[in-house]
């Protein structure tokens, strides 16, 4: 099988990915500037035997793709930073009850209305903590077409395999951007289901945990086994339960699903960190003018290093504390005014300088106002 060679838009990628890892069901509210996303599923999911509904409102949307998710399918819905907000409390239930499902969330300037058509990352807070309670959060963030594909499949994957709703955050300019891409082979893609119940559907307990994951199998609604969702804390029949014993035991099991793993969840680009005694981090669209920063500082004979992160949920703190340690100087690139920076600044050395290069205005942060917050620049 030959390699598949497009040029493609990164919401055009989006959907690409997601069909390619087995999604079946889609249900959205239209909303610049993620609207291609609905546009392409609605064109490309009748041919692969799937369903795609356009629903009153975002509210109705997260409902409704949480509903087809329990029914056995792999389900996707996308939005920005309005709708996004408006999902949150249906995130939430998903996270309780272990609905795998996928939201992906083409950022716009807020808040509120804000710049429907403007880049922006002023959702990343909320894509950790915009449901209440205590809860994981997987966030995958891309910075080019090609990772638009490789995410949004990786986001089906985990979705599926850790029982999670797992946030793809865009922004605009991703969103938006075309470019040549070569897409992996479908014989190389390995694609992740959900894991299934093995004996009587009578004794089927459907949050009893067998194996050492600490992940419980989900069968299909109306395929034989009966069990019972709701967004109370419960115990492994799926039934309310306010005793603290079982609180405690289900709340820490949903944070250590994720934890167990994620190792293996951080997912990183690297350049020049050996022997460079500055720093710069970044992520998503930012991430672009941070690497054309890098080359122009290197050029300069500067010796900076580069982190882009595609995982930005779980914070790897780890893998940022191992790159910033050595360094006298770490710029954080960002289009806001300071949300991922916070991190950076909880896991490094309190004596390393912790820069912002932050713009949050509804235009795509320049290599030159990152520049200008390294040493030695002029």
């Amino acid at each position: 099988m030959t390699e598949r060679v497009k040029l493609m838009q990164g919401n055009e990628a989006c959907v690409e990915g997601a069909l390619d890892a087995g999604v079946l069901f889609y249900a959205g509210y239209p909303i610049t500037p993620s609207s291609e996303i609905a546009e392409e599923f609605a064109a490309k999911l009748p041919k692969v035997g799937g369903k795609f509904i356009q629903m009153e409102d975002e509210i109705a949307s997260m409902g409704a793709v949480v509903g087809a998710s329990l029914a056995g399918k792999k389900a996707v819905t996308a939005t920005s930073g309005p709708g996004f907000s408006l999902k949150q409390e249906i995130i939430g239930f998903a996270n309780m009850i272990e609905a795998p499902c996928v939201i992906m969330n083409v950022q716009r300037a807020g808040p509120s209305t804000g710049l429907p058509t403007s880049p922006a990352q002023g959702d990343v807070m909320q894509a950790r903590w915009g449901t209440h309670g205590d809860h994981p959060a997987l966030v995958l963030c891309p910075n080019s077409v090609t990772d638009a594909y490789l995410l949004s499949f990786q986001a089906v994957n985990w979705a599926e395999r850790f029982r999670t709703p797992v946030i793809l955050l865009l922004d605009e300019t991703i969103g938006h951007l075309r470019e040549r891409v070569i897409l992996p082979r479908k014989d190389e893609m390995v694609i992740t289901n959900r894991k299934q119940p093995h004996g009587a559907p009578g004794s089927f307990q459907p949050y009893d945990i067998t194996d050492e994951d600490l992940i419980p199998p989900l069968p299909p609604y109306g395929g034989g086994y009966r069990f019972h969702t709701t967004g109370l804390y419960h115990d492994e029949t799926g039934f309310p339960s306010n005793r603290p014993e079982v609180t405690s035991r289900l709340l820490n099991r949903l944070h250590e699903k994720i934890d167990k793993y994620k190792e293996t969840l951080f997912l990183y680009e690297t350049y020049g960190l050996r022997q460079a005694n500055q720093l710069i981090i970044s992520y998503g669209a930012s991430a672009r003018s941070a690497k054309a920063a890098w080359r122009i500082a290197r050029e300069k004979g500067l010796l900076v290093g580069l982190l882009i992160l595609k995982t930005i949920w779980p914070f790897p703190e780890e893998i940022v504390a191992q790159a910033g340690h050595d360094k006298n100087n770490i710029v954080v690139a960002e289009m806001n005014r300071g949300q991922l920076i916070g991190e950076v600044e909880r896991v490094m050395d309190k004596r390393i300088p912790i820069r912002g290069a932050q713009r949050a205005d509804g235009v795509l942060i320049t290599p030159e106002q990152i520049l200008a917050k390294l040493e030695g620049v002029n």
